[in-house]
């Protein structure tokens, strides 16, 4: 693989892996940081920093990584047979169902979720560690499979 479908590809890992490590982030100290502030805190540090997230700079780490993926699905299926193919493949559709998937599935609806709650709420402390709780689970999975595809589409690279 060369030029433009080779340079394609490597740029789609490293955006994979830019994603994991973001996503990663929350899971390994974000969280567990807004878990040890009191329930109120934690909900309003949470909405801020959902609102923060959607920057262009972000929004076109996300969504554009996807699109690569996609079009890395494109571009394996149009080179069946050729070494790295079957690794485009499994990194692509990796990615667009375990992070831009469960994003859309999950994470987003529990955040608009959160956006509307009130936190002083009398069920803010239970509403807080569900929200915490059912978030850091959907974001694990986002962090291992966007680490994951980033990985199996720098195979695919280095095959091709």
């Amino acid at each position: 693989m060369t030029g433009l479908p080779a340079a394609a590809t490597l740029l789609t890992a490293v955006g994979c892996g830019l994603s994991a490590g973001a996503l990663a982030a929350f899971s390994t100290f974000v969280m567990p940081a807004l878990n040890r502030l009191a329930p109120a805190a934690s909900t309003v540090a949470m909405q801020e920093i959902n609102r923060a997230a959607v920057t262009p700079a972000f929004m076109t780490l996300l969504l554009g990584s996807t699109a690569a993926c996609g079009g890395l699905v494109v571009l394996g299926l149009a080179r069946r047979g050729a070494p790295e193919s079957p690794w485009l493949i499994a990194g692509g559709v990796l990615f667009v169902v375990g992070v831009f998937g469960v994003t859309v599935v999950r994470s987003v609806p529990l955040n608009d979720a959160l956006a509307a709650a009130d936190p002083h709420a009398a069920d803010a402390a239970a509403r807080w560690a569900a929200y915490a709780r059912d978030w850091t689970l959907a974001n694990h999975v986002r962090s291992v499979a966007g680490a994951v595809a980033a990985g199996l589409i720098t195979v695919g690279f280095a095959a091709g």
